[in-house]
């Protein structure tokens, strides 16, 4: 059983996937969402019928409790054995909150042709992936959307520009050709999309189809950066934005207007405002009233001494409603008080 490495770091962070039969997702979803709370986790797992996907963070013995919970327990019947896991360490906690969430599926292609649970293309080892996207007829695609391809790719790696996942059905439509394009090579951040991507090309007629195992994420682990084809960062969906090699923490940073990642460049540019507009969203008044809004209450949750998001927010919330609650009763009670003794 994979267990998080020791670090001096105060928080794990666990990325989880395993597609796999799961009819009774929905009654698994409360249960896991109060393990996790009970042991300060925090992040976004998803249940869907398809399996499991999502990245928490927590002290490195609650992250070994959930993983062996997911892998051992009793109502998981062994299904999430064999799940693609990978551990980070983070200094500060880099999620606001808790959710256990069910969706259709757990990562959206929207193809139900696609099942990875049933067949999947080539799982490619990190330490193989340079010589396999070196061969000259093989076709090496990122499937992540745009905005992640924007800090980082393989190099020599098609675009294919998508907003969406959903988005590279048309994609393969007009892009791909089974009878020219023998050899397709896809990556992604964790290894679920382009999983999933392998299935789909299967089922279109593609014979000879690889996926990068673990995603770009084992393969900056893993591949030392003197050996590295990875050009940039790698984005990923918490607080720390980006990893590099040794998925040490990047320099991007997140716009709070609308939430797209920047370079360096994006922050120098005379569009960039912190916390308020960015070269993406400028010139957009409702993204700027709302991020100028958002600021505001940040401000004046700082000089309250208070929390802004999140659970911390929550408790901060429920402490202060408690404080309401027992100055209303001890007023109540003076002012019984006052009218017995009169």
């Amino acid at each position: 059983m994979t267990m998080p490495p020791q670090t001096n770091a105060p928080f794990t962070v666990l990325a989880i996937y395993k597609f796999a039969e799961l009819p009774d997702h929905e009654a698994l979803k409360a249960p896991l969402a109060a393990f996790c709370c009970a042991r300060e986790i925090r992040g976004t797992l998803i249940l869907a019928p398809e399996g499991l996907n999502g990245t928490v963070a927590g002290t490195r013995e609650a992250i070994a409790e959930l993983v062996s919970h997911l892998l051992t327990d009793g109502a998981y019947a062994g299904r999430f054995v064999g799940a693609e896991i990978k551990y980070a360490s983070a200094e500060t906690m880099p999620f606001l909150r808790m959710k256990v969430r069910t969706k259709p599926e757990i990562v959206t292609l929207r193809a139900p042709e696609a099942n990875p649970a049933r067949r999947v293309g080539t799982y490619v080892a990190p330490q193989a992936w340079n010589g396999l996207i070196a061969e000259p007829d093989v076709r090496v695609i990122d499937t992540r959307n745009d905005y992640e391809v924007r800090l980082g790719r393989f190099a020599g790696a098609e675009d294919p520009a998508t907003t969406s996942f959903t988005d590279f059905k048309a994609y393969v439509e007009t892009h791909l050709d089974p009878e020219r394009d023998r050899k397709i090579a896809m990556y992604c951040t964790g290894g679920i999309r382009c999983e999933k991507a392998s299935a789909y090309l299967l089922e279109k007629g593609f014979e000879a189809v690889y996926h990068l195992k673990g995603g770009i994420l084992a393969y900056l682990e893993t591949v030392p950066e003197a050996e590295s084809l990875w050009q940039g960062e790698c984005f990923v969906f918490d607080e720390r934005v980006a990893v590099g090699h040794g998925l040490l923490v990047g320099e991007a940073s997140l716009c709070r207007a609308c939430r797209m990642p920047l370079t360096a460049a994006d922050r120098a540019h005379p569009d960039y405002v912190e916390n308020l507009s960015c070269p993406h969203c400028a010139g957009d008044a409702r993204k700027a009233a709302s991020a100028a809004e958002r600021q505001r209450q940040v401000e004046l949750a700082r000089h309250a001494g208070i929390a802004h998001l999140g659970e911390d927010a929550a408790a901060d919330a429920q402490r202060r409603k408690a404080e309401k609650a027992e100055l209303r009763a001890r007023s109540a009670a003076q002012s019984t008080g006052t009218r017995q003794r009169s």
